[in-house]
């Protein structure tokens, strides 16, 4: 129970002062700490970040740094790739799919070490946004991340929205997101509602303490702490699925549940 309260209240306070990266540590949580199996792992993951990220939109628009009519022009492209995303996860491997998701993490924490996106006073790309939200999405429905390392900079570069609001947007984003994943991911997959209830209790007191404290401190602290955070980990997973690489024995449980009839 410990366990699972420490990775919702981690994932919280990311989404909250970042609008975005907790939930790339949400479904390796869930397979080491709490012992689900890969699949189960992402389901589950989808299921608590969009319920956290809904409510972290709900504070970030009481606060005024949403932007409704970017949310839903980005969000419709993420939905769409998502769901497609969501269908071709049932015929892939769980270990291929924490490698694939460590092979992100790595190059989340890069991004992160970089200087954060300005924003520009261009006008909005519309196209190369919806292509950017659809791939996003598709990753979502993959590996099970709600993208927010991906989706922040890209409504801030690619829809000129201030730093602030490109966070709280992002959230919107995340939400409709993560929903839309967890539909299409749920048909073949048994969903452990008891973790995945209390996993998303604790990100929902995460999310709104990390709203706070995202105004106090260095968003570039932040940054650097995490993304080392992020290779340490990425760099766990690997070798614990190096087999899935052809480089050793395989070390974690990486069966695929049989689907639900």
């Amino acid at each position: 129970m410990f366990i699972l309260v420490a990775i919702g209240l981690t994932l919280g306070l990311l989404l909250g002062v970042l609008g975005g990266g907790g939930s790339i540590l949400t479904v390796p949580a869930l397979v080491y700490g709490a012992g689900l199996e890969p699949k189960q792992a992402i389901a589950t993951s989808l299921a608590v970040v969009g319920l956290t990220s809904a409510v972290g939109a709900l504070r970030q628009w009481r606060n005024g740094t949403v932007q409704p009519r970017r949310a839903l022009e980005f969000a419709a492209a993420t939905m769409i790739g998502a769901f497609a995303g969501g269908r071709v996860s049932a015929y892939v491997r769980g270990d291929v799919q924490l490698v694939a998701l460590a092979v992100i993490m790595l190059g989340s924490a890069v991004s992160m070490l970089r200087p954060p996106p300005v924003a520009t006073s261009a006008p909005p790309r519309l196209g190369i946004l919806v292509a950017a939200g659809l791939g996003v999405g598709a990753l979502t429905g993959i590996v099970g991340i709600g993208g927010g390392f991906l989706i922040v900079p890209a409504l801030a570069t690619l829809a000129a929205l201030p730093m602030a609001e490109a966070v709280g947007t992002s959230l919107v984003v995340i939400a409709l997101n993560s929903a839309t994943a967890f539909a299409a991911v749920a048909a073949t997959t048994r969903i452990p509602w008891g973790p995945a209830l209390t996993v998303t209790a604790g990100a929902i007191t995460g999310v709104l303490a990390g709203a706070s404290l995202g105004r106090r401190l260095t968003g570039a602290q932040i940054r650097r702490g995490f993304a080392i955070f992020l290779l340490v980990l990425a760099g766990f997973i690997l070798w614990t699925n190096r087999a899935t690489l052809g480089l050793g024995p395989r070390a974690t449980p990486t069966s695929v549940p049989t689907p639900d009839p």
